[in-house]
């Protein structure tokens, strides 16, 4: 199965800077293709290593920016909500299992841009330049939305399942582990679908979708937008849910729009190059009969 993903890959480097057949074809040896994606996986995992080290060199740092949302909610119930530790060796696994979700955010742009430079090769100049700003733009909407819920969604959270607990007369016992387990499944998955935009225009501008599919397919990617919310929400109370799926379903719409517009200026630029080569070919003809007619 992993082989057949290969080739797959492999199929997509239909071009490159070396050796073409009479179609342009690429005629790399499967053994270059391999060698390639040997240095892909060594620059990724280069990356990932030393974004890793350096997260876990500033776990103390982490560990506070980590407990600010547990503070947050602390103000708001009245109450000190401690995070406890329920196994000797827990300091040591909790700073591993920040160092790696901190360092894969980190080198998460740089592996997609390895990644992508492998698969893509090529590219022109130009689009290769469009690599930069488009990971940029897909980190910041990333980062927004892990900071919404940094910020806002899990102190929320927190407090919701507090007051639940309280209310049952439940004594909250909540570990360091189970913390973190819920504030990754949440920052990275409501900074995840904060990337829809993105992979929606990257698609429409490589021709994939249209503006077409994309309204007549509407209803079906509003289900799975909630479907998703629903996922990725910790909590049941709509509060939560609205703030997951609002934002996500007013980009995608807007998206849809800008979709339209970049089609609109498609076609425009087509029929002003269709209308600039009659415009020549005319030119060009006349100057046939010109000359034809001076020679007789």
């Amino acid at each position: 199965m992993l082989f057949n993903i290969f080739q797959r890959i492999i199929s997509l480097r239909k071009k490159h800077e070396e050796t073409r057949d009479e179609h342009g074809d690429v005629v790399k040896p499967f053994l270059d293709h391999m060698e390639d994606l040997r240095w892909t996986l060594i620059k990724c995992g280069v990356v990932l290593i030393v974004a890793m080290s350096t997260a876990l060199w500033q776990r103390h740092p982490l560990m506070k920016v980590l407990e600010y949302p547990v503070d947050k909610a602390s103000a708001e119930v009245g109450t000190k909500i401690i995070l406890r530790s329920d196994s000797p060796i827990d300091s040591f696994m909790i700073s591993l299992k920040v160092a790696f979700f901190v360092g894969l955010i980190m080198a998460l742009p740089f592996i997609l841009y390895f990644i992508a430079e492998f698969v893509l090769p090529a590219l022109t100049k130009k689009e290769k330049r469009m690599l930069a700003p488009v990971f940029t733009v897909g980190l910041i909407l990333f980062l927004s939305g892990a900071a919404v819920s940094y910020w806002s969604l899990i102190p929320h959270m927190l407090v919701f399942f507090y007051k639940d607990a309280v209310s049952l007369n439940i004594d909250p016992f909540w570990t360091w582990n189970n913390y973190i387990r819920i504030f990754t499944w949440l920052t990275l998955g409501f900074g995840l679908m904060c990337e829809l935009p993105l992979v929606i225009l990257v698609l429409a501008s490589l021709g994939i979708v249209s503006y077409k599919f994309l309204s007549s397919t509407r209803s079906y990617a509003v289900a799975i937008i909630m479907v998703l919310a629903m996922l990725v929400a910790p909590t049941p109370d709509p509060f939560t849910f609205i703030a997951l799926s609002a934002p996500i379903l007013l980009m995608y719409e807007a998206c849809i729009w800008i979709v339209w517009l970049m089609e609109s200026r498609r076609r425009k630029r087509d029929r002003q190059k269709d209308i600039d080569d009659l415009l020549k070919g005319g030119q060009h003809g006349k100057s046939l009969v010109g000359r034809q007619a001076s020679k007789a």
